[in-house]
């Protein structure tokens, strides 16, 4: 691949104590985080989730809010409002990937590029901008049917089974492997996760954006907001069991939202999906609904976290 210039000219790289701490705190992938005192019980102000679903007091602000309006629900957030949320984030367009550099990435090209892991990513950013206009796509009595899930931090997939984006079997949650950093690929006997596809090596990214001219973009991810965030959605996975559900509790009603919806993995999601494709950020939800209490029911009751859609769709469209 001819690497592009167009991240490099005029530009310094960052190779400051930020970023190096930054990256340590990414580490904390690899290791129980009990030591966390923001990881407490008590809801956050006014948002309704407890931590570590809250993520960082100063960028809960900018995560999505419940739905007050039908229109609003999976109605994609738009250009404007995901580069203003970028912006206060840490993230500025000019450093994100290059149209080509994203070509490249997504299709498994460039320096060191493997299709496995390009795919997995691809699949991550489909089931994450499960909007109006980018639906997904399941079989419903022999009729191929869109759907279109995303304020409810639900998916579905090919298969047609209902499920939470964070659920084990999911893109969603393997990518992890993927974006890693290179501290924690390093940790000792640090091991793939359930499920991840053979050929899928660890921090990926990281190692192609190195190698592909990209590097000011990983450094101005670390040097954003997504660091902090990333501990608390690691944690918010790592406590909600197999449906990876949670309750939403404000002004005395308790709900139940999908885990992509939540502040501290949307953000993460939000941030990692910006520097890859801003144009594909701008097509995530900004608003959650509660999921239906027979919904919510089903799944939890689930053993993998996962019922049919078929035998559910109807509530989706009884909500508003």
């Amino acid at each position: 691949m001819s690497v592009s210039t167009t991240q490099q000219r005029g530009r310094k790289l960052r190779r400051t104590p930020k970023l190096i701490a930054s990256a340590a705190a990414l580490s904390m992938l690899a290791v129980p985080l009990t030591q966390m005192q923001a990881a407490s019980a008590a809801p956050a102000p006014n948002s309704g989730f407890s931590q570590p679903f809250a993520g960082t007091t100063q960028y809960q602000s900018f995560a999505p809010k419940e739905a007050k309006r039908g229109r609003q629900i999976n109605k994609p957030m738009g250009r404007k409002a995901a580069d203003r949320i970028a912006r206060k984030l840490g993230l500025t367009k000019a450093d994100v990937l290059t149209t080509e550099q994203y070509r490249q990435f997504i299709s498994g090209g460039g320096v060191g590029g493997k299709v496995a892991p390009a795919k997995l990513v691809d699949q991550a950013v489909r089931l994450l901008i499960n909007t109006t206009g980018t639906p997904l796509y399941t079989q419903v009595d022999g009729v191929r049917t869109p759907v279109v899930l995303g304020s409810y931090g639900l998916v579905v997939d090919r298969d047609g089974m209902l499920q939470s984006p964070a659920n084990t079997a999911m893109a969603t949650r393997q990518v992890n492997w993927v974006l890693a950093p290179d501290v924690v690929c390093r940790f000792p006997g640090i091991q793939p996760p359930p499920g991840i596809p053979d050929g899928v090596p660890c921090g990926y990214m990281g190692k192609w954006m190195r190698d592909n001219g990209a590097r000011n973009t990983l450094e101005t991810l670390y040097s954003s907001a997504y660091p902090g965030e990333v501990v608390y959605g690691n944690r918010s996975q790592e406590t909600s069991g197999v449906a990876q559900l949670v309750s939403n509790t404000k002004l005395d009603v308790t709900t139940t939202v999908g885990m992509s919806m939540v502040p501290s993995i949307w953000l993460v999601n939000f941030m990692l999906i910006y520097v890859l494709n801003p144009k594909k950020a701008a097509k995530m939800p900004y608003h959650w609904e509660p999921i239906p209490t027979e919904v919510v029911d089903a799944i939890n009751a689930s053993p993998t976290g996962q019922v049919p859609y078929v035998d559910y769709m109807d509530y989706f469209r009884k909500t508003r």
